[in-house]
């Protein structure tokens, strides 16, 4: 007995050991949504086996279902598995506040600096190059084997590319999970590592009716106080809670809050919009820079709390629920199937947006053949990976 909760010592971290690891994956995961899941894989899952393979191909899963950044839920429910209710924000707050500090900087110094066509912020999208190959590789290895998991994967990647959409990638997961419904049934299956044993049903509860009540009655708070403040709570919650698919899917919906109420120029919202793409971290931030450059340094906490709320609220009320479903042997057969459809779509995206946004040429591949050759054979962490890159990207555009 004594050995057993030894173990389970081990296998719990603390949240200073959390908020560390997601802070310097904060400042170095470059790259979108799909890098981020990359850089959490080869840091949680190869460096640090916070989790395992399956654990971390279920949270993909279940975050491409939810409203809000998939990547930053990933994280958040990670920091949970691995310290608990506070271990989640420390994971939230290490992973974003980089690049929300840095966006808010930006909107109190440079309003209309453009960061395009910078040489070193070229290698960084070379970097997400390797970084997601490299997931994408390992992933495979898992869970596209054999021939029905192989075809799943590259269905769900053909089908990805030609049907692009947030709607289309719920469809080919759905449709990869009622397929291993059938094909994988009577498969023996391992049973799955419990993802949140310690958290309640009840408190779980509580935030999902939270975040129901939030959504309805805000709006109506809003219209009768008149307050500015409620009004900006409102448009970022009503962003986070609506958008799927996360990033650049969130941008037209802040768009038509912001610039027709004069919160923001037309102009400053594209500046800000290609900071964010210049910066680590999650493109949610980009609320930092809307809030600091609308209401100042109590606006950019409102509006970055408020656009990532939701998707805490959802992701922690639903993970204990998730948990028991999991542990279904036939759930577990659709699990096969949806793994395989991840590793697809991943695939694609390695493709578009990650390969045609940063191989420009043979020089490009190169360098992004090299940073995969430190990821994957010289095992050197992203961090390094990301340095080199921006380092080759600076050089390649001095010699060009």
């Amino acid at each position: 007995m004594n050995q057993e909760n030894g173990k389970e010592r081990k296998r719990k971290g603390s949240v200073w050991e959390v908020w560390k690891t997601a802070a310097r994956l904060g400042l170095t995961s470059f790259g979108g949504p799909i890098a981020h899941l990359g850089y959490f894989r080869e840091e949680y899952v190869n460096r640090r086996k916070w989790i395992d393979e399956k654990t971390y191909a279920d949270l993909v899963a279940l975050c491409q279902f939810l409203p809000g950044p998939a990547s930053s839920q990933v994280g958040m429910a990670i920091g949970f598995i691995r310290a608990g209710f506070w271990g989640a924000i420390a994971a939230w707050a290490g992973f974003t506040l980089p690049s929300a500090v840095a966006l808010a900087a930006f909107a109190s110094l440079f309003k209309e600096f453009s960061f395009r066509g910078t040489g070193w912020i070229h290698g960084l999208l070379v970097a997400a190059v390797a970084v997601v190959a490299h997931a994408v590789w390992g992933m495979a290895k898992n869970f596209a084997t054999g021939r029905s998991r192989a075809t799943i994967a590259i269905t769900a990647a053909i089908l990805a590319l030609t049907i692009p959409g947030v709607l289309s990638q719920a469809g080919i997961i759905l449709g990869a999970g009622i397929a291993g419904w059938f094909l994988f049934r009577k498969a023996p299956a391992a049973k799955p590592a419990p993802v949140s044993p310690s958290f309640h049903k009840r408190a779980a509860a509580v935030l999902l009716i939270l975040f129901f009540l939030l959504f309805a009655l805000l709006p109506a708070v809003r219209h009768y106080t008149g307050s500015h403040w409620i009004a900006l709570f409102d448009s970022f919650y009503r962003a986070g809670a609506l958008v799927f698919g996360g990033g650049h899917v969130v941008l037209p919906l802040l768009q038509a809050e912001v610039v027709p109420r004069g919160w923001l120029t037309a102009d400053q919202f594209l500046a800000g919009y290609g900071a964010a793409q210049a910066v680590p971290g999650p493109l949610f931030t980009f609320a930092s820079f809307i809030g600091m450059a609308s209401f100042g340094w109590q606006g950019a906490v409102t509006a970055t709390i408020a656009i990532f709320l939701p998707s805490f609220l959802l992701i922690i009320g639903i993970l204990p629920f998730w948990n028991r479903l999991r542990q279904h042997p036939r759930f577990q057969a659709a699990l096969n199937g949806i793994h395989a459809a991840v590793v697809g779509i991943l695939l694609a995206a390695l493709y578009d947006p990650v390969w045609t946004k940063a191989i420009n040429s043979p020089a490009d591949f190169c360098l992004a053949l090299a940073a995969f050759g430190l990821l994957a054979v010289w095992k050197r962490p992203p961090w390094i990976v990301v340095g080199f890159s921006a380092a080759g990207g600076a050089l390649l555009s001095l010699v060009s």
